[in-house]
């Protein structure tokens, strides 16, 4: 019953039945660090690292384990080797940090997202708006934590600015020094629920997590005064079991947030807009101000604001970058398949005489 309780269903059964028959062992990635990783299975916790086979099989980095996946394992005395990684449900990823073109995937197979925002200084709505939209581009539902309460002297005005942002996503407000407003997050916990919580760093996400388990088991660290930014005190993500059944998963704040999510996301995270949009008397609109733009009307007229504007026209550019590079290496991975078909089949001929 206890990889029911972390979400094992009759897909994640299903998918692992092959695996089964040869004598492997179901588990779910608890963490994962450089190659190394914890696992949860039937029989309890053992360390693991993947196999080469399944480097050999993986095309890239985004395919390996990471936490909160569905694993088929083989373990011999208390050491396991991953074998497979099971379809995801669900992935948070983010492009990589830098210049690389790389999805990174954040967690995997999560239901709900707890996107934590700080109410001190590190409060920024335009880094809530990213959250929302690579939340939409993973198919988690998302509700926006709004923590620190006790330093806010207006909580109500900046639920309101959030409400306008979350667009229906449920908001709650909490502290953690009383734990006030923490028991309305245990409503959207539930057995055999995965729950994440993303935030910058110095948000809470670690403290809000001793509040769920109802005990100090992670540390936490305080923020700088001067710009309320905090130290990168959790290291790794790491799924924790909860005592009722489902999990929570605590990863470190990201600093730097580039999108790994496509148009569509991006749309339904700024639906008012996509809205105007759609009215728009040319379907080729950049909507910059032209004759008819139904998106400068509502800008001009108050109804969208213009840092949110400005913050979907910025956001949609990296979306459609994003596509117009996977289109690119798509095209190029089929050329590439081709060339190889066309080598083995002059080598048949060759070989046959022909």
């Amino acid at each position: 019953m206890f990889l029911e309780s972390l979400g094992a269903d009759a897909s994640v059964y299903n998918a692992f039945q092959p695996y089964a028959a040869r004598g492997l062992v179901l588990a779910r990635v608890a963490t994962s660090q450089r190659d190394h990783y914890r696992l949860f299975t039937a029989a309890g916790e053992v360390a693991a690292e993947a196999s080469g086979a399944l480097w050999y099989r993986t095309p890239d980095r985004a395919g390996m384990p990471v936490t909160g996946d569905w694993v088929a394992a083989r373990v011999e005395d208390s050491y396991g080797i991953v074998e497979a990684v099971l379809p995801r449900k669900t992935v948070f990823s983010r492009r990589a940090a830098g210049r690389r073109d790389e999805e990174q995937p954040v967690a995997a197979n999560i239901d709900l997202v707890f996107l934590v925002c700080g109410l001190d200084g590190d409060f920024n709505l335009r880094r809530l708006e990213r959250y929302l939209t690579l939340a939409a581009q993973a198919g988690a539902q998302a509700v926006v934590v709004l923590n620190k309460t006790d330093l806010c002297p207006d909580v109500e005005t900046r639920t309101a600015e959030t409400s306008a942002v979350a667009r229906g996503a449920p908001i709650v407000a909490t502290t953690t020094t009383t734990s006030g407003g923490v028991d309305k997050l245990r409503e959207f916990l539930a057995y055999g629920r995965t729950v994440a919580l993303l935030g910058s760093s110095g948000v809470g996400k670690s403290a809000i997590v001793n509040c769920l388990l109802g005990e100090w088991r992670l540390p936490t660290n305080e923020v700088r005064a001067s710009d309320s930014r905090g130290r990168h005190t959790t290291t790794r993500r790491e799924l924790i079991p909860l005592a009722g059944g489902g999990a929570v998963i605590d990863t470190p704040g990201m600093r730097e947030l580039q999108l790994w999510a496509g148009e569509d996301s991006v749309d339904r995270t700024f639906d008012d807009i996509a809205e105007f949009a759609s009215r728009c008397r040319f379907r080729d609109c950049s909507h910059s101000g032209e004759n008819g733009c139904e998106v400068a009307g509502a800008v001009a007229d108050g109804m969208v604001s213009a840092e949110r504007w400005k913050s979907y026209r910025k956001l949609i550019a990296e979306a459609r970058r994003h596509e117009e590079k996977s289109d690119r290496l798509v095209a190029a991975e089929g050329k590439k398949r081709d060339k190889a078909t066309e080598r083995a089949i002059r080598a048949l001929y060759r070989h046959k005489g022909l």
